[in-house]
């Protein structure tokens, strides 16, 4: 008698006629947030509490040890009226737009005049970058010393062997703004020139051999090749160097303190003056919360921009 033996069950194949895979469940990644953990509290404690804070303070009328009074939006009523206010604006974008651009002009140029893989190189940007880690403090002391307003000043002694009278500097109405800003320049484009220095590292060095054989000399290869190629660092540098300049507060602060009359006066130092000095704290987180909000519609602005160009 022959016994049969039933063939195995052959498993369906899947309906999409791939082969079957386990399903493997998704795990939140704990690791990772634990390592960003301390980070998060210190961020939390130190920047987004006291950010909330402020935000409440700009509606109250700050009274210490008394309790704060509601004052709904008369605190940047007072901001917008007055008359220090809308100078420190104008002063503030004055600086923030020279600024800006006289630091990525300079350190434009000082990338391409340092490109390159010479040993002898990365001395020399090492002593172009020097002004980026030194101290405020001690930029500013130095300024200062080269900002001497006497006909012996070391400036002025320049300026006299070109024929050029002496100058006030960060004494005169009409050149302190100004004086503030080389010093913002000649600080802000070194850190300009090594992040254009880590764009050009990927400019294909081909598009340089086409375009020369193509005829094009150095300014047009530079404007055809260069630049588009330096779009997305650009970009970066730009938001970067404009909020910077919306900010600007150490440079003033150290050198003229707003002064002479008010001529430097910025966005910053009025708030520091008026939270720290005439204790209205209401009407300085008020002019915070719109120097904030003038940094995110700059940052949203530009990132627009860039969207446009890329499409």
């Amino acid at each position: 008698m022959t016994t049969l033996i039933p063939a195995p069950a052959r498993p369906e194949a899947p309906a999409s006629g791939g082969p079957a895979r386990p399903r493997r469940r998704r795990r939140f990644p704990v690791l990772p947030w634990l390592f960003l953990l301390p980070a998060l509290i210190l961020f939390t404690l130190f920047k987004f509490v006291p950010m909330a804070r402020a935000v409440d303070m700009s509606f109250h009328d700050v009274r210490p040890y008394l309790g704060d009074r509601w004052a709904g939006a008369d605190n940047y009523g007072t901001i917008v009226t007055d008359t220090a206010f809308r100078d420190a604006v104008w002063h503030t974008v004055i600086l923030a737009v020279g600024q800006t651009g006289g630091s990525l002009i300079v350190g434009l140029v000082l990338a391409l005049l340092l490109e390159g893989t010479a040993r002898h190189l990365w001395f020399v940007r090492t002593a172009v970058f020097l002004p980026t880690v030194a101290a405020m403090a001690v930029v500013a002391e130095v300024w200062r010393v080269l900002y001497y307003p006497a006909p012996e000043g070391l400036l002025n002694s320049v300026l006299g062997l070109l024929g050029a009278g002496p100058s006030a500097f960060l004494n005169s109405e009409d050149t302190s703004l100004w004086s503030v800003m080389a010093v913002g320049i000649w600080r802000g484009a070194p850190y300009d020139m090594m992040i254009f220095l880590a764009g050009l590292a990927g400019v294909d060095r081909a598009l340089y051999e086409a375009a020369g054989a193509d005829g094009a000399g150095p300014l047009r290869r530079l404007w055809h090749v260069t630049l588009p190629a330096l779009r997305p660092v650009l970009v970066i540098l730009l938001t970067l160097a404009a909020i910077r300049g919306l900010r600007v507060f150490t440079e003033i602060f150290l050198l003229t303190n707003g002064g002479p009359n008010g001529s430097t006066e910025v966005l910053m130092t009025l708030i520091y003056k008026l939270g720290l000095e005439r204790n209205e704290l209401g009407v300085a987180a008020a002019g915070s919360m719109v120097l904030l909000g003038a940094s995110v519609i700059l940052t949203l602005a530009v990132q627009a921009a860039r969207g446009r160009g890329t499409r």
